[in-house]
């Protein structure tokens, strides 16, 4: 007799987990369809510089300046070719001059390093961009670390906020 019950009451737990409402932990549904790749085009980008400061107790060699709260993200654009690659301007500092070292964008993550030279700087600018992104648009962080053979050495990190607005301007047409 206390087999049977045990039996039984064995049973009626099994039943009881297998009629269990699992939704409570299941995962969260996507907000935005991630994408496999960037989506061709030209992009409105704009810059929050979140945080400056000089690494060689000099004044930062760079025109740009931290942003102050209330005050209007910096913006440009810049384009993502047919092939995917992104234009170094995207993520560089006006005037620059830079190559892609190293770059990953697939399945909504872009990842990426640029080895820059700016006029009147001898040495390196570095970036290090890591972000997410949908098939119309991408955020990413922006670290920054110079190595000049002079003053103005800084470490800088931007937040950036892109969206596609349309199609890259033809050679010789006028940007926007």
């Amino acid at each position: 007799m206390r087999i049977a019950v045990m039996i039984t009451a064995g049973v009626g737990l099994l039943a009881l987990a297998a009629c269990s409402d699992d939704s409570a932990t299941a995962p969260p549904a996507e907000t935005a369809a991630v994408a496999e790749k960037l989506t061709p085009g030209e992009y409105e980008v704009t810059t929050k510089v979140e945080e400056l400061r000089s690494t060689d107790n000099t004044t930062p060699l760079t025109k740009l300046k931290l942003t102050a709260a209330g005050d209007p993200p910096l913006a440009h654009r810049a384009c993502i070719a047919a092939d995917g690659s992104v234009a170094t301007e995207m993520f560089s500092e006006a005037g620059d001059s830079c190559k892609v070292n190293n770059s990953y964008a697939r399945n909504g993550k872009i990842n990426a390093q640029l080895g820059c030279s700016r006029d009147g700087a001898p040495g390196n600018v570095m970036h290090s961009i890591d972000g997410e992104f949908t098939a119309d648009g991408f955020t990413a962080t922006v670290n920054t670390g110079t190595y000049f053979t002079g003053s103005g050495d800084y470490a800088m990190r931007r937040s950036l906020t892109a969206r596609r607005v349309g199609a890259c301007p033809a050679a010789g047409e006028k940007k926007s």
